[in-house]
Parts: C-alpha cells; structure tokens; sequence
C-alpha cells in the first residue's frame, strides 16, 4: 500500500474518531473536532497531490478516494442529525445521492470505465465540507460560551447553518442531475442487466 492510499485511509479513521468526540461535551472535545475535521478535509487534497507527484495513482487509490469522502461526509451528517442541528431530510438527499453515485461508479469500474470527478461534483464536495466546518464552529462556540451563550448568537448561528445547508443540498441535487445526464449510458446499461 502506497502513501497516498495511506493518507486517503487516514481520512477513514479520522471520521470515526471526529464522530465519537462530537458527543462528548467541552471545549477541548469539540476543538479537536474540528481540528481533526480540517486535517481530514485535508487528506482529500493531500492524497491526490502526493500520487501525482510521486506518480502512485492506482485503481486503489481512484476508488478509495471518493469513497473516504463519502465516508467524511454521510458519518457526520448522521451524527449532527443524531445531535439534532441537522434536518434529516436534508441529510437523506445528501445521504442518497451520494450512495447511488457511489454504487453507479463501483458498477462502471466493474466494466473498466473510470468517470472521474466532475466539476460540479467538486463544487457540492466543497460546499459539504464547509457547512460540516461551519456547523463544528458553532458547536464549539456555544461550548464556549457556555451559559452565556444568547438567544441571538443562537438564532444567528443556526440561520448560518441553515443557509449552508440549503446551498449544500441544492448542490447536491444539481450535482446529481448532471452526474446522472453526463453517465446516461452507464446508468442504462445498470438498468438493462
């Protein structure tokens, strides 16, 4: 196993820790949170760099990748459901979109065709990651603030989050709808079987 698949499976490993401290409650717990979050945000840009340049892209490294994201992305969205700063409707359209694009590319990779990353996709993957970091903010703020925390920071972070959101999942469906238009050919020849 290369370093680049190293890093992309450390991003797998973080998530499962990030998830278990974001339910215990200081300071200290959702600061590593969110310093753990943005090392794994990292690792996505992280690995890919250091299999260009040390010239270590495999069939490995192509298919763990997206999934490592997914992994990042569905883990902590369920857990902020869990921890109720999430609708879990939105999170279901994040949740199915992901699943069934992850599930299209196993099958196309099964028959040799690789379907890279588009841009749009990349573009929903950011917006992912920044509500997560925005919602991680506003957990340790208010672990912060603590008692003094106000009804107005209250309101102001969650129409933060809330506006996030809103971008994340209509990115999310439009990244989506264009995956599915680009591969209609993969997507009729899943459904022909």
């Amino acid at each position: 196993m290369n370093l680049p698949t190293k890093v992309t499976l450390s991003r797998i490993i973080l998530t499962f820790v990030i998830m278990s401290l974001l339910f215990i409650p200081g300071v200290l717990a959702k600061s590593v949170c969110l310093g753990l979050f943005l090392l794994a945000a990292a690792t996505d840009w992280w690995d890919g760099l250091l299999a260009r340049r040390l010239n270590q892209i495999t069939p490995l490294g192509v298919l763990l990748d997206p999934i490592a994201d997914k992994i990042l992305v569905i883990g902590l969205l369920l857990a902020f459901v869990q921890l109720r700063l999430v609708p879990a409707w939105m999170a279901l359209v994040i949740v199915i979109r992901e699943l069934v694009i992850t599930g299209v590319r196993l099958y196309a990779v099964s028959r040799q065709i690789i379907i890279p990353a588009a841009r749009e996709g990349k573009h929903k993957t950011i917006s992912q990651m920044v509500t997560i970091s925005v919602i991680l903010v506003f957990l340790l703020m208010r672990d912060v603030m603590g008692t003094h925390a106000t009804a107005t920071f209250e309101t102001w972070m969650r129409a933060a989050v809330s506006g996030c959101l809103w971008v994340t999942v209509i990115l999310t469906v439009i990244s989506g709808a264009s995956f599915f238009w680009r591969n209609r050919s993969v997507l009729l020849d899943v459904v022909g079987r």
